[in-house]
């Protein structure tokens, strides 16, 4: 079992040390759960009233907490608690999934493959004509990557996930499990002699570096050109990204999400949970999307939208505080 002193880990996270604890450290946990041994954080004054009844000898904390440690019990302040957070975290991070082989004997991997130095392919993949991997990145088992694809260094492909013809992830990638990369994107016309006409989804995505693709996540390919997603974007779980849409750098999008087809994304921006955006709208830099909102026209940057159909917040705060005495009366 790993431990860590105080002092330990408050060099790793560059913290200050307030109160005293000879309390070791063997884990992380959230304040209710913790044990003596486990290591807690604050990061949010709102959470602070739990702290007197958590069995938890030391919390990290932001620089703005009011309240004491205690008797044998300690503090360590940082500027951000959650970003430390993740620092401490990473020490007590189980080893990934071992492979006793860099390549399984069951992989199948094509002869015009190209795999780079210390990658790892696990059982049952395929690797398909032209394919190349770069150097230290992990494919875990039951993965299909198709025809003339390209993976950068460092990424991790986890089971499940098939990336199809021509598409391209960049490095330091994580695709979570079940993720499908270039899909064909929904493309069908009305047609008197055939009913649905399918049109034909001819182009690829590209995923630059630093992107996380959570399980059961879908990035269609274009149906001319590419799906692009920017470097360093963060796809939650059950996402749908519809056929040449375009994210910028560092766009996140929360679980049960969807892009329709062809919308652009600014740099920076956040779309929640539930959130659905309707086709070719642009959506400006740094705005946010609320859960549960539907985008029906463009979004200019900067600006938070909530409802639907999505207002700028503000507004719609006031339309639901309007409907709320409308419904249930004015205050008595």
């Amino acid at each position: 079992m790993r431990s860590y002193s105080i002092q330990e880990i408050s060099e790793v996270i560059n913290g200050v040390i307030y109160g005293s604890t000879s309390q070791s450290v063997t884990a992380t946990e959230q304040l209710e759960k913790a044990t003596t041994s486990e290591i807690s954080f604050i990061g949010n004054k709102k959470y602070e009233k739990y702290w007197s009844t958590s069995n938890a000898s030391i919390a990290v904390v932001n620089e703005d907490i009011s309240i004491e440690p205690g008797e044998n019990r300690a503090f360590i302040k940082v500027k951000n608690a959650d970003l430390a957070m993740s620092q401490i975290l990473a020490l007590f991070a189980p080893p990934a999934p071992i492979f006793h082989n860099n390549i399984h004997k069951t992989a199948t991997i094509d002869e015009t493959a190209i795999i780079g130095e210390g990658a790892k392919i696990g059982a049952g993949c395929y690797i398909g004509p032209k394919v190349e991997i770069g150097a230290n990145t992990v494919v875990y088992p039951n993965v299909t990557i198709l025809d003339e694809c390209t993976i950068g260094r460092n990424t991790i492909i986890w089971s499940g996930t098939v990336i199809r013809e021509r598409c391209h992830i960049g490095s330091e990638c994580i695709i979570h499990p079940n993720a499908t990369i270039g899909a064909d994107g929904f493309g069908f016309r009305p047609c008197t002699e055939k009913g649905l006409v399918k049109i034909p989804q001819i182009g690829n995505v590209i995923i630059g570096n630093g992107v996380e693709i959570g399980a059961n996540s879908c990035v269609d390919r274009g149906k001319f050109s590419s799906t692009i997603l920017g470097d360093g974007c963060k796809i939650d779980n059950l996402v749908q990204i519809g056929h040449n849409s375009k994210l910028g750098k560092f766009c996140i999008m929360a679980g049960n999400s969807g892009l329709a087809g062809s919308v652009t994304l600014g740099n920076g921006v956040i779309i929640g949970g539930s959130a659905s955006i309707k086709d070719h709208t642009t959506i400006g830099d740094g705005a946010i999307i609320g859960a549960g909102s539907g985008v029906t026209g463009d979004v200019p940057a900067g600006k938070t939208m909530l409802g639907y159909p999505a207002v700028e917040a503000r507004d719609a705060l006031k339309q639901w505080a309007l409907l709320k005495q409308m419904v249930c009366g004015p205050k008595k």
